[in-house]
């Protein structure tokens, strides 16, 4: 491993500046499998192939034993080109990655999973996407290794998305990506958002890239997933949408699902009040179903209505502190 990580020159007893890497490596450890030898010496020959001097942040959630060992005795013997993070419980890949941007001295991040998942020779394509222009390089794994379950499961979750935001991402679930440092300013990680940075990123008008790159090796079994999990997946797309389409118009969002509601309720509500007039004394209103379900869907479009003019308040108070465009650049 000593011969392809490179110890930075010692200074002696002199402190020196050590000059700033132009590409930091960004690994989450969520397993004792994590290969990060492997993963280190596939990128960093390529990156110093490319002729990029770069760093590597390993982010450990909530793992210690001996790969947490084999880590930090890797940051004493390169000199803190390899660099750690403990987080003291397991937090998820959103807080890894969070963690590691705050810590970051490259220009450009690289993100990758904890093995070689797809071929390194791929990273050619990806800088030079950067060197044309664009502030964010994903990949798509093709062709792919992995069981055609998980292909199918993967091609529906990815069309969703894609009619959800309006751009061509076609593998979401490929975590090698390159991103310019002035792209992660802009942007806020949490929950499972980071499966969805290069469509947050492109709908806040960076120019988002994506390049084809050989798969290698897949870990996790070919299964159907639980139900929780897809639960949690439509859960993600749906707060993917609102953001992607209604942060600055909430109103539209709850007030449609509102109106809908109102207008069903006011439907059935008349259907019993019809029927209480044509009939006999007889007919008890408060007890018909339609009548009860009519007013409890009104009751309960109005509060959504409501929801949305409390967001829309929200919304022109900070206005002012939160958009979603982006200058790319003024001409004077």
């Amino acid at each position: 491993m000593t011969e392809v990580i490179q110890p930075m020159p010692s200074s002696g007893t002199e402190l020196v500046a050590k000059a700033l890497p132009d590409v930091t490596i960004v690994l989450p450890v969520q397993t004792q499998k994590a290969e990060i030898d492997n993963v280190l010496r596939a990128l960093g020959s390529m990156l110093e192939e490319l002729g990029y001097t770069w760093e590597c942040i390993l982010v450990f959630d909530g793992l210690k034993g001996a790969l947490w060992d084999h880590a930090t005795k890797l940051q004493e013997e390169t000199r803190d080109q390899v660099r750690t993070i403990a987080l003291h419980k397991a937090f998820g890949e959103s807080v890894c990655l969070s963690s590691a941007f705050e810590h970051a001295r490259g220009e450009l991040i690289l993100t990758t999973p904890p093995y070689v998942q797809s071929d390194p020779e791929g990273l050619r394509a990806v800088f030079e996407s950067i060197d044309d222009g664009a502030d964010f390089v994903t990949t798509s794994r093709s062709p792919r290794v992995d069981s055609k379950l998980n292909q199918l499961q993967s091609f529906a979750f990815n069309w969703i998305v894609r009619k959800v935001v309006g751009a061509s991402f076609h593998d979401l679930n490929s975590t090698l990506r390159v991103i310019r440092r002035e792209v992660l300013d802009q942007m806020t990680i949490y929950g499972n958002m980071y499966r969805y940075l290069p469509a947050v990123a492109y709908r806040q008008g960076f120019r988002v890239d994506e390049v084809p790159v050989r798969h290698l090796a897949e870990w996790g079994s070919s299964t159907l997933f639980g139900p929780g999990i897809y639960l949690r997946r439509a859960l993600d797309v749906l707060g993917l949408m609102f953001l992607a389409r209604f942060t600055h118009k909430p109103l539209r969002f709850f007030g449609t699902l509102g109106g809908t509601l109102m207008f069903g309720g006011a439907l059935l509500s008349s259907i019993a009040l019809v029927e209480w007039a044509l009939r006999s004394g007889d007919f008890s209103l408060y007890k018909t179903p339609f009548f009860l379900v009519g007013v409890l869907m009104g009751v309960l479009g109005a509060q959504i209505v409501g929801f949305g003019l409390v967001g829309e308040i929200i919304v022109f108070t900070q206005a002012r502190n939160v958009r979603e465009y982006r200058i790319e650049r003024v001409y004077e």
